[in-house]
């Protein structure tokens, strides 16, 4: 029998291209790819949407400026997708949900009615995810009034348009920006919903990858005789790149017998096979990442609150502290974002582990995992066994995070530090979004795009 793939298969074509044209080719995906591809545009079109009462060319000036806080407004402008540099009502992106779900994913464990919650299956799970919204609001507000008197103190606000005495123009532009992420979450639900790949990553995804070219044009014009500079850096690019892919796609093999009875014609048969339980090595995918790089913005955007270089109260020193100390230039700050790369990557890993009841599934099934009993010593040893994969991936996520402020000291081009760091989470998405569509095509009978 002809299949699809051997009917539409084009002569000489790459296996790439061919899978491309296959997507298209069928009715249902080519829908999903274009409606991914929509959305994205409405979200590309927000972007150039500035809030009320805004001067775009102070802010623009603030921008050009290179001193340490700058560069931090710069990195919040980066995965913002540019919306910060033009003070868009997007300019705050879907981080504020990001940190909503990670503080749910943290009580959950702690309170007991959110614990009921999530064993109420798919009503519990729509539940907290309306808490989440409902936390997304306020942690907008903050963050959105952290970064307006930031940049006001730089000089890239006036007084008229943003104040603290929360003016008619200051609730006005606060409201916009909260409006803005929530519009944005809901984008990226009905990406999820109808189109292709992860809705909240694949507008991160799209955020980051347009402000690539003006991150990375900086770098160059800065540097632009630093040629050696310039290739070492494309080097460990690659280097990077290639290294994500590896470990994305490394996994653990189990193997796992099954034993089956059946009765046919009066008589029993037994059935038997042999299957594996893949372990990937990165299970966590580019999340602890993104949960990273959020946590990581929060403080410094707390701080600039009460950040003031000339005040002598204790307050005042604490913030400027944590300013100064969780801006993208410093060393403390890539050491947090290893300890936290790391830590998100246990966190997340044996929780989504947890909740695939491996061990149950298996047995209910009559598969077992030669050499140990089946029930409580399988999911022993499944534990001890994720933990061990989960070490190599964590540190190896930690230590990706990290090479990019290295390839900063080393090439000295300090804007493409940021555009490493987003590397990360732009292969991540790219690799679970491919893996998404592969899947689609090969439930259709065509050939992916990993064959």
């Amino acid at each position: 029998m002809t299949t699809s793939a051997s009917r539409n298969k084009g002569p000489g074509r790459p296996a790439l291209l061919q899978a491309l044209i296959d997507s298209f080719r069928t009715p249902d995906l080519r829908f999903k790819i274009l409606f991914t591809l929509g959305m994205l545009v409405v979200f590309r079109a927000l972007a150039h949407v500035p809030v009320v009462n805004v001067d775009k060319g102070m802010i623009s000036r603030l921008f050009e400026q290179g001193d340490p806080t700058g560069q931090l407004l710069g990195f919040f402008d980066l995965f913002s997708g540019g919306g910060l540099r033009s003070l868009s009502i997007i300019s705050l992106g879907v981080y504020p949900y990001i940190t909503a779900s990670i503080i749910m994913q943290i009580m959950n464990p702690v309170i007991p009615y959110l614990q009921n919650l999530a064993k109420e299956g798919e009503q519990g799970r729509q539940k907290i995810n309306q808490i989440t919204h409902y936390m997304m609001i306020p942690i907008a507000i903050a963050q959105g009034y952290g970064q307006l008197t930031l940049m006001k103190r730089l000089g890239g606000i006036s007084e008229e348009s943003f104040s603290s005495t929360f003016g008619l123009d200051t609730i006005a532009i606060l409201l916009s920006l909260a409006a803005g992420t929530a519009f944005l979450v809901w984008l990226g639900e009905l990406i999820t919903e109808h189109g292709i790949g992860n809705g909240v990553s694949i507008i991160i995804f799209a955020g980051i990858v347009a402000n690539f070219p003006t991150v990375i044009g900086q770098g160059f014009i800065q540097r632009n005789s630093n040629l050696g500079g310039l290739l070492t850096l494309v080097i460990l690019g690659l280097v990077i790149v290639f290294l994500i892919v590896l470990f994305n796609e490394a996994q653990r093999r189990i193997p796992v017998q099954y034993g089956r009875s059946s009765f046919r014609g009066g008589r029993m048969y037994r059935q038997q096979g042999t299957s594996y339980l893949p372990l990937r090595v990165n299970s966590a995918g580019m999340i602890p990442l993104i949960f990273a790089f959020s946590i990581m913005i929060l403080p410094a955007t707390l701080a600039s609150f009460f950040a003031d270089p000339t005040s002598e109260s204790i307050g005042g020193k604490i913030a400027n502290f944590f300013t100064v100390t969780f801006s993208p230039d410093t060393a403390w700050y890539w050491l947090f974002v290893f300890i936290l790369v790391v830590a998100f990557t246990f966190f997340y890993t044996m929780i989504m582990f947890q909740q695939q009841n491996l061990p149950a599934t298996l047995q209910r099934n009559g598969g077992f995992i030669p050499g140990i009993r089946p029930g409580k010593p399988t999911g022993d040893y499944l534990n001890r066994l994720i933990i061990r994969i989960t070490w190599g991936g964590a540190i190896f996520l930690g230590l990706i995070a990290v090479m990019p402020y290295f390839a900063t000291l080393i090439t000295d081009i300090k804007a493409i530090q940021l555009s490493s760091a987003s590397l990360l989470i732009v292969v991540g998405v790219a690799l679970d979004t491919l893996r998404q569509l592969e899947s689609q095509l090969l439930m259709r009978n065509y050939e992916g795009f990993m064959n």
